[in-house]
């Protein structure tokens, strides 16, 4: 993410479910009022994932942009499918991932980044029961930790 981004919705239960590998940078294919929408935080990742259709292209699934207030238009989709920008090399190792055993392309973070809405994508791979739970001892280990260097400091 660049020095002049701000994030509109980011997805915060993605590290507790998964294991979170490489991470790419994409563009999407949206419509003007999803971008009005998406700037008024009238969106989710909730759900969501990155599909490769029949031609090899990335496809974001399943988010939720909720419809813009002022919308003159009276169709509109809240779940539509959208098309992701990549680059060939990426699309190209996107492809690989998926092909191998146990990993998908989950949405991160939705940010603006210079005026364009971008999309941060990684590959996962899923967190067992047991990881899950050493994830949160390691968490309660950290913030004990930290809570006695406070007090001592206090003192």
């Amino acid at each position: 993410m660049s020095a002049g981004a701000s994030v509109a919705v980011c997805n915060r239960k993605l590290a507790h479910d998964f294991f979170i590998g490489k991470v790419f940078e994409a563009g999407i294919v949206l419509k003007g009022s999803e971008i009005k929408s998406i700037r008024s935080g009238a969106a989710t990742l909730d759900g969501s994932f990155i599909h490769l259709d029949r031609y090899g292209r990335p496809v974001w699934i399943n988010a939720h942009i909720g419809p813009y207030t002022f919308d003159t238009e009276g169709s509109f989709n809240p779940t539509r499918s959208r098309f992701l920008l990549l680059h060939k090399k990426e699309i190209d190792e996107l492809r690989g991932a998926v092909e191998r055993k146990g990993e998908s392309i989950f949405p991160v973070k939705l940010y603006f980044a210079h005026g364009l809405v971008k999309l941060q994508i990684a590959i996962c791979k899923a967190k067992k029961l047991h990881d899950k739970r050493q994830d949160l001892k390691k968490r309660v280990e950290e913030r004990e930790m930290a809570r006695s260097v406070r007090s001592r400091r206090a003192r």
